[in-house]
């Protein structure tokens, strides 16, 4: 009898759990950067494998209503603790839903017009640590009353920090809210608050202990979101495990290391995936020759396009090097300015550029285009689709970064058989396997030290593998073949959540 019902305990559907996501932006609603895009694809993943996954984001006036129709779900949702605190009612606010074709409540909208609505964009204003705590309080208003609860709340990125502290202190004990347990989601540590962090008085300093002041409290604007996040949570989750192990150091903690080692044993990474449907080239609109691993040979032909494209010399003998990126510090551009030069001069090598970002990098990417016109080409402004083209054109993508808490472009342009160039930091060296030719092994060329002479040893490391055409296909299709999809990350969530919900329910989780 006891191995009948060990047999039926195989076959017993785990139980389905219930996620609330919490962030400034999600796509396909409102996306501004890398934040949007993993609050919409990791959600989905989860509903993919079975689970309730929801998002709560502000209802922006740039949020398209005729393509996603929105329905009241609680009119006139007070979150400030007295009429004190919101004497003419501006953070009185209404939850609208969003359900999908199937009837599925996906999405919650927190309706403002005052901090939500009035604004052109989603960040960039003098009051936004007043409407990320609105949106920190009201989610946990919300839930109150609402039917539907959540068995786990996750908190994206320094914005809704304060959830994780309204949670353990104003709202302690509440009976309808203390079941659900609590992830902070640590995307970029740099970003932390409405100041930069690197300079505060000993008078302003946040230790994060002292009560959240009112909305109208100027002192509010002195608060740390992240590291309040990263105290009060349950758990903390970050978009890698190698960055998760960095942070606790004092060279990438940006001033919380000795928080989060503290709180190593609450600490995790897990690498963010890729939308390999939007990403993939044998489907991909963008791309004119689509191909897989097995028709690896049509590639080229999108490598000419991309050629006449930017004026540059077509030929398949000459390795063609792409950035699709941020132009920032952050990003490593450094090291390209202090060795491209020398590179292109010594070198039968292409490079092109795509992307935005700080003046100086802008500059030196123009005058390197003016220089070597044969060599350089430019295209410094944000385009999504030329990004894709970028992908299934070039030999190689060059990602020298300083830090990178995950890193998108590597796996996007290993989808398309793009060899990757990379520092070893972060989600880069949790997703790229540095080439060794004795054992046949590796995924792209990696580089430790953040320095020049490291960057240019590797540079010309690819330049000569490149030369070996079956080497370099070699590494192609094992780049292809990496599985970076949402269902492999989001299965590691499940397992995450699951962790989150039983330290909760701990005595003195």
């Amino acid at each position: 009898m006891a191995n009948i019902i060990s047999q039926i305990n195989i076959f017993k559907r785990e139980p389905k759990l219930r996620l609330l996501f919490v962030a400034s932006e999600a796509a396909p609603f409102i996306k501004v950067g890398g934040l949007g895009e993993v609050m919409r694809s990791l959600p989905k993943a989860l509903r993919d494998l079975g689970h309730d996954a929801r998002i709560f984001i502000p209802k922006y006036a740039a949020i398209d209503l005729e393509k996603y129709p929105l329905r009241s779900e609680f009119k006139d949702l007070r979150p400030a603790s007295s009429e004190e605190e919101d004497p003419h009612g501006l953070f009185v606010s209404n939850i609208l839903r969003y359900d999908s074709d199937s009837g599925e409540t996906i999405a919650y909208f927190l309706e403002n017009m005052e901090y939500y609505e009035k604004r052109a964009n989603v960040y960039g204003y003098a009051d936004d640590a007043i409407r990320w705590a609105l949106l920190s309080r009201a989610v946990l208003e919300f839930l109150r009353v609402s039917s539907w609860r959540p068995d786990v709340i996750i908190a994206a990125d320094w914005q809704s920090g304060l959830i994780p502290n309204y949670f353990h202190t104003i709202y302690k004990g509440d009976p309808k809210l203390s079941p659900m347990a609590i992830v902070f989601s640590i995307h970029n540590l740099s970003f932390q608050a409405m100041f930069d962090h690197h300079f505060v008085s000993e008078m302003d300093y946040d230790s994060g202990k002292e009560a959240i002041p009112a909305f109208n409290d100027p002192r509010l604007l002195k608060l740390n979101f992240m590291r309040r996040g990263i105290m009060y949570a349950d758990v903390i989750n970050t978009v890698s495990p190698t960055y998760a192990k960095e942070i606790t150091t004092p060279e990438y903690g940006e001033g919380l290391h000795e928080l989060l080692s503290e709180k190593r044993s609450r600490l995790s990474g897990i690498l963010n995936g890729i939308d390999t449907e939007i990403y993939n080239p044998e489907t991909d609109p963008n791309v004119q020759f689509h191909y897989d691993t097995k028709t690896l040979d049509l590639k080229p032909k999108n490598k000419s396009v991309l050629q006449q494209k930017f004026n540059l010399p077509v030929s398949d003998t000459i390795p063609l090097f792409g950035i699709v990126s941020r132009l920032t510090d952050q990003k490593g551009l450094g090291l390209l300015m202090d060795a491209g030069e020398s590179l292109l001069e010594n070198f039968d090598m292409q490079l092109v550029v795509v992307g935005s970002g700080e003046g100086r990098f802008m500059n030196f990417f123009q005058e390197l285009a003016k220089k070597y016109p044969q060599k350089v080409g430019i295209h410094l402004s944000y385009d999504e689709a030329l990004g894709h083209m970028v992908y299934a054109g070039v030999d190689a993508t060059i990602i020298p970064s300083r830090f990178e808490p995950s890193g998108l472009t590597q796996m996007e342009a290993m989808r398309y058989g793009t060899v990757p160039l990379v520092r070893k930091t972060g989600g880069l060296a949790d997703s790229v396997v540095d080439y060794e030719p004795t054992n046949k092994t590796g995924t792209g060329f990696v580089f430790e030290k953040f320095d020049n002479r490291a960057f240019y040893g590797t540079m010309v490391r690819a330049i000569e593998t490149y030369r070996y055409p079956e080497f370099w296909r070699d590494i192609q299709k094992r780049a292809m073949q990496a599985d970076f999809s949402w269902t492999k990350s989001a299965r590691e969530y499940v397992e995450l959540f699951k962790k989150t919900i039983k330290y909760h329910h701990q005595p003195n989780g």
